[in-house]
């Protein structure tokens, strides 16, 4: 039997499993059986017992029963024999006697001299030998003929790889699941090249871990899903058998499908077994969990085993906490490490602190390595110092790059010049990505260009995204849809909130004053005078003067005029024309002529042209009252 070339010899990295335990009584008496045996002269205990000693290291020992074994013609002692060779230095013996095992029928042998052929150079050969061994059903030959054909480009090496795998090749596993990995992202990819979904790095400059891309994917015919699920199922083969990368990118697949615990088990088997990546992203889920101090302990493991992901989250640690020396400490490490999100994030600190020189520094040296959003930060520091012309191109080549800000800044930068023309493309790719003030300025131009339509669908994904002033926008919208309310019939339950109402309220309650005002209006014409007051009193406290005006004709229906006369003054003194007028009737009526003199000058100087001329009417009364 083919002991150490089938069982006990770890060819492709140059390892033996380890020996048996001397102390051990079994194993002891085992190998005296065997000794007995073969200085009795049989021929299979020579075999055995030399590979026993083989594992042991006693390689004078193991050679001498061996040479004795093969000499009787047993292929698992002429291949055991090319290891111990190999061992020792003498390689062309070795692939001697790995032949004559070979030849035998030995798949291990077969796979030994492969591989000793392939290390020469010698591709035919290689492939001649690596094939016996796989088609003996050899894992590792399997495997290494896998290894030959893929670099080679040949298509037959996807059928070797399985095979292995199947047969318990972790490293084959491992290479199955990444091609198929690659094989659904590619899928997932448009026609034009760029991938269907992308990410960005938090202010940590986080980068995802392995295999965290979008793995919804599209169904049809099953491709994307069944390859990302068939991956999943080889990594977690390859993981199950101590394969510490295929252990980190399951823990990546988990993660994103939302099973944490399971993920965070397989990081931490992954960083246990010394995978920096791993140790980083369980830092990542322990600090999502809340559990920031084990979080900095396994980034502190993967920084100073070089990750400079995991640098960089410590800095950002550092930084959170006022520690601003030990983060730019770790953001340096990270730079030193390769990681260009170190230089980015020290221009952050840099700008955070005010050393504008120096932010300037370190955001041009990311931006040359290509990272884009420190382009768009270099850019809106040149923008801020008044170089609007040192800002465009890096504006430019951060928004071609992909960086969504960017575009929409450049939209911004180009609108500031009054070229709206050029503007509007950028506002739209930002939109299109997602940016919630891009969405609402392509909504805005669609409504001044009369493209309703678009304009509502820009607007409906711009207050989706939180903006109050898209919200209230879009109210506009659909209020001006609405045909006009006849009164309610007598008992007639009260109408409902209508869309364009619901999305008015969404703005007033973001603070936005004209949607609180006009929510304020809606609540009036329904009777809910209470609801329109605390609407409309919101609106004047953050200094709305409709919201004032409002508030004070709905006190002085409800009798409470000297209050009303209080909210009106605040009004006109904010520039409400018929808040002006309103309060020179008030005090026509009181008999104080003066005082509504005063006000009427006030109210013809603000306008609108109605109120000047009511108002320059009432003057004029007043004044001849005054003269008579």
């Amino acid at each position: 039997m083919d002991v150490m070339g089938d069982k006990a010899t770890l060819l492709e990295t140059g390892r033996f499993v380890q020996p048996a335990d001397r102390d051990d009584p079994g194993a002891a008496a085992e190998e005296l059986r065997h000794r007995l045996a073969a200085e009795a002269g049989d021929v299979d205990a020579m075999s055995v017992l030399g590979s026993l000693l083989l594992r042991r290291g006693d390689l004078d020992g193991a050679e001498s029963m061996l040479r004795a074994a093969t000499a009787e013609g047993d292929r698992a002692a002429a291949n055991n024999l090319g290891v111990l060779l190999h061992q020792r230095g003498y390689a062309d013996e070795a692939a001697g006697w790995w032949r004559v095992a070979a030849v035998a029928g030995s798949a291990a042998a077969a796979h030994a001299l492969g591989r000793h052929h392939r290390e020469r150079g010698d591709e035919p050969a290689a492939e001649y030998w690596l094939r016996q061994s796989a088609e003996q059903g050899h894992a590792l030959g399997a495997y290494a003929l896998a290894d030959l054909l893929e670099h080679r480009g040949d298509v037959g090496a996807e059928r070797w790889m399985r095979a292995s795998a199947e047969r318990g090749h972790r490293e084959a596993a491992y290479r199955i699941a990444r091609l198929l990995d690659r094989r659904a992202t590619a899928e997932r990819t448009d026609p034009s090249g760029r991938a269907a979904s992308s990410g960005r790095s938090d202010s940590s400059g986080r980068t995802d871990p392995p295999g965290r891309a979008d793995r919804a994917g599209r169904t049809e015919g099953g491709g994307v899903r069944s390859a990302a699920v068939e991956a999943e199922q080889w990594y977690r083969q390859a993981a199950a058998r101590g394969h510490r990368r295929a252990a980190l990118h399951l823990g990546a697949i988990l993660e994103q499908r939302g099973e944490l615990k399971e993920a965070g088990r397989w990081y931490l088997n992954s960083a246990k077994g010394g995978e920096a990546r791993a140790a980083c992203a369980l830092g990542f889920l322990l600090r999502d969990a809340g559990d920031e101090e084990s979080a900095a302990v396994w980034w502190l493991k993967a920084a100073q085993d070089g990750d400079g992901n995991a640098a960089n989250a410590l800095g950002a640690l550092h930084a959170e906490r006022g520690e601003t020396q030990t983060a730019e400490r770790w953001y340096r490490a990270a730079m030193d490490a390769g990681d260009v999100n170190g230089a980015y994030n020290l221009g952050l600190l840099c700008a955070e602190q005010g050393r504008t020189a120096q932010a300037d520094q370190w955001y041009r040296r990311a931006a040359y390595a290509g990272h884009r959003e420190a382009a768009n930060a270099l850019a809106v520091l040149l923008l801020q110092g008044g170089d609007a012309a040192g800002a465009e191109p890096w504006f430019s080549k951060a928004a071609e790059s992909g960086s969504v800000d960017a575009a929409f800044n450049l939209g911004i930068l180009y609108a500031s010049r009054e070229d709206e023309s050029s503007a509007l493309p950028w506002y739209e790719r930002a939109a299109a990505a997602g940016h919630t003030e891009a969405a609402l300025q392509v909504g805005t131009a669609r409504l001044r260009d009369g493209d309703e339509q678009d304009a509502e669908r820009h607007l409906r994904c711009a207050a989706g995204g939180g903006s109050a002033e898209a919200a209230y926008r879009l109210g506009t919208v659909l209020d001006a849809r609405r045909p006009p309310a006849g009164p309610p019939a007598l008992g007639e339950p009260a109408a409902e909130k209508t869309e364009c109402e619901e999305w008015y309220e969404r703005a007033a309650e973001q603070g936005h004053r004209r949607a609180q005002v006009r929510v304020g209006m809606l609540a009036a014409g329904r009777g809910d005078v209470v609801e329109a007051a605390r609407w409309y009193r919101l609106a004047a406290d953050a200094g709305s003067r409709n919201g004032a005006f409002n508030l004070g004709l709905l006190l002085a229906r409800e009798g409470s005029e000297p209050e009303a006369a209080l909210w009106w003054t605040r009004a006109a003194d904010a520039g409400h024309g018929r808040a002006a007028l309103r309060l020179a009737l008030l005090y026509a009526r009181r008999g104080q002529l003066v005082e509504g003199q005063r006000w009427a000058s006030r109210a013809v100087e603000l306008g609108p042209a109605e109120v000047s001329e009511r108002a320059a009417r009432l003057r004029e009364a007043l004044q001849q009252e005054l003269t008579a």
